[in-house]
């Protein structure tokens, strides 16, 4: 596709996100409510939506920071915002507690390209709609949007689900690949789960489809694809997802060891998780190359994720932490021996990182415990109140879930959601 990129998103840093939720924070309330689903384009500044999600994906800032934010400006009147916020913690949560749900997703993804191998028409499909030329009004248009931006409307991402899913009967878990290697914001939990949601296996039986009466009302008229959708969609069918297993816990640090500290994409907060430690030194990890399976993730995508642990690493500095040196590796044992040589060099007995996040990061890291502790390492993680508050939550629905958003949004507003979860030994 020659199409030129568009960056939305030229700044990966927490004083980006910061300054993005300043401007977006006077219409976080009744105006946020009314006009949320409306998908206006890249073309023009979105001001009915936040475009926060880079910056939370990455946790430059918190899902705390900006509930918090969002409830101090317009009190109940930033209810639905909250909700929406709430969506993202509800779906980390959830994964964390069925991580086997992220496992077969991978599973069925290698499955599915195999398929394409002996389907040539099928494959021929697949990177039609990959590249926006199937002849669908607005589908191909957000297929380009998001190869040029790395981003999409939420009410875009859940059309382009349907219509890949029930229209161009595609292999879902293919769509949600594209997705991971596309979005800036590309999130195992909300991703996956997202469009299990659309095809109809997260809330069983319940499919999402795309309409073409709500696209062109939601597109202000941009968009008509009447009578090339499929409309009336059977919910796909595969084996129930696990129950919901314990609420993850940390696995607590040894303030006696001396601590090689890890970055990683999953928390650019560093300077608030790593204290109470002796710091030897620091590497910041790169894991973009695990987050999908088709092939390799999208530049801008890419980029973002490599410029966020850049600030994250920069205030870990101005904190008076080590500077952090970039790693990278394509696959978990070289990851392994490079940690082991940087923490043999720094003199560290243990590697400290943030509670790593269900999806790649999670799967990553339990393949680096056994070569850690085989070169007598330690590995502790960190965990933050609100990940282990919000994961306690994700038992069921989300609707079970949302009753229970008084006591978090309280949690956010006290300031405590950014402190470590209180299982961390370390911290007792």
């Amino acid at each position: 596709m020659d199409l030129p990129l568009l960056p939305l998103f030229p700044e990966a840093s927490r004083a980006a996100g910061l300054q993005r939720l300043d401007g977006f924070l006077p219409r976080a309330g009744a105006a946020y409510a009314r006009d949320r689903n409306h998908d206006r384009g890249a073309a023009v500044v979105r001001g009915n939506v936040s475009m926060l999600s880079p910056f939370l994906r990455h946790r430059l800032i918190s899902e705390a920071e900006v509930i918090a934010a969002a409830v101090g400006r317009h009190g109940v009147a930033a209810a639905k915002f909250v909700e929406e916020v709430g969506w993202r913690s509800y779906w980390k949560g959830w994964l964390a507690r069925r991580q086997g749900v992220w496992a077969a997703w991978r599973q069925g993804v290698a499955q599915d390209l195999a398929g394409l191998v002996r389907n040539p028409a099928l494959a021929a499909a697949v990177e039609a709609a990959e590249a926006g030329r199937t002849g669908i009004d607005g589908f191909d248009h957000w297929a380009q949007e998001l190869a040029r931006t790395g981003y999409l409307h939420n009410h875009a991402r859940m059309w382009f689900a349907s219509i890949w899913i029930f229209t161009l009967n595609l292999p879902w878990r293919l769509g949600a690949d594209l997705f991971m290697r596309r979005l800036i914001d590309a999130d195992p939990a909300s991703n996956t789960l997202s469009w299990r949601q659309v095809a109809g296996l997260h809330s069983r039986g319940k499919a999402y489809a795309a309409r073409a009466a709500n696209i062109h009302g939601f597109t202000d008229g941009r968009f008509n694809p009447a009578g090339q959708l499929n409309e009336t969609p059977e919910p796909l069918d595969e084996a129930p997802p696990p129950p919901a297993g314990p609420v993850p816990r940390p696995r607590p640090a040894d303030p006696r060891l001396p601590a090689l500290l890890v970055l990683t994409e999953d928390d650019g907060r560093p300077e608030t998780l790593f204290d109470g430690l002796e710091m030897r030194g620091a590497v910041a990890l790169d894991l973009t190359p695990f987050r999908a399976v088709a092939g390799p993730v999208a530049e801008p995508a890419a980029a973002f994720a490599r410029g966020a642990l850049a600030d994250a690493a920069a205030r870990l500095v101005a904190a008076g932490g080590p500077a952090a040196l970039p790693v990278g590796a394509p696959t978990a044992e070289a990851l392994a021996a490079t940690l082991i040589d940087d923490a043999r060099a720094a003199g560290a007995r243990q590697i400290v990182l943030p509670h790593p996040a269900a999806g790649h990061a999670a799967m990553v890291v339990d393949q680096l415990i056994p070569r850690l502790q085989a070169a007598g390492l330690h590995l502790a993680t960190r965990l933050r109140r609100w990940d282990a508050a919000t994961a306690a939550g994700a038992s069921h629905g989300y609707f079970r879930f949302r009753k229970g958003l008084p006591p978090l949004v309280e949690l956010a507003l006290s300031g405590g959601a950014e402190e470590l979860c209180l299982t961390d030994e370390s911290r007792r």
